[in-house]
């Protein structure tokens, strides 16, 4: 478990608190808007309305308590800057702060963030590559290489095992888990045979996994 502090309740701010908060930690919210935080309420540890802004107010929340201090203030660039280098300023461990451009990003990582996020700019782009071939579903982007994909199995990999259709050899990837029905299967044994009916969870470098799709 672990201590969040989240500064700013749009809808990044919002989401991002109550998924903490989902998985266990303990997540402290504030906000100028009274009722950002009364809806936010019954999903978080506690919250507070106050201004990031303001060096006496985080100068009295005990910054260096929280394990993550997340700014999402993204459409104030000036209050963002603000709050991320004030709660560096008072001890920060670990502060994540939204972005909407690269020039915004740049500025907050001189300013103190250790970590940037761009919350529309990544599901759009998550977004495009999902939609842009039939036989993907899903997609997260490990690094500009690397991603892990939900796709579906090709054509002449049915009625195969995993050795027959020589995966790792011919087409560099790894195939880490195989889905049916919503239920996961993780790590498919060697002599697993395709049936067709399932999906498969791959990592791969992007210019061979989107090469195997097209295939399809």
């Amino acid at each position: 478990m672990k201590s969040i502090l989240v500064c700013g309740l749009g809808r990044f701010g919002y989401h991002i608190a109550k998924k903490f908060a989902e998985l266990g930690n303990e997540v402290l919210v504030v906000d100028s808007d009274e009722a950002r935080i009364n809806d936010a309420l019954p999903h978080v540890t506690n919250g507070l309305i106050g201004d990031c802004t303001n060096e006496q107010f985080i100068a009295g929340l005990g910054v260096p308590n929280f394990d993550i201090c997340v700014v999402a203030i993204g459409d104030n660039f000036q209050s963002s800057l603000e709050t991320t280098a004030l709660l560096k300023d008072y001890g920060a461990k670990h502060v994540l702060s939204l972005a909407t451009r690269d020039v915004h990003a740049k500025f907050l990582l001189r300013n103190g963030a250790d970590e940037i996020v761009y919350a529309e700019k990544e599901m759009a782009e998550r977004l495009a590559v999902k939609h842009s071939n039939n036989n993907i579903f899903d997609y997260i982007e490990l690094t500009s290489d690397y991603s892990i994909y939900e796709i579906s199995v090709p054509r002449d990999w049915v009625g195969k095992s995993i050795t027959e259709a020589a995966i790792r050899s011919n087409h560099h990837v790894m195939i880490l888990a195989t889905k049916q029905d919503g239920a996961l299967f993780p790590a498919p044994r060697a002599d697993y045979v395709f049936t067709g009916k399932e999906t498969l969870m791959i990592m791969g470098r992007n210019e061979f996994v989107r090469k195997l799709v097209q295939k399809g």
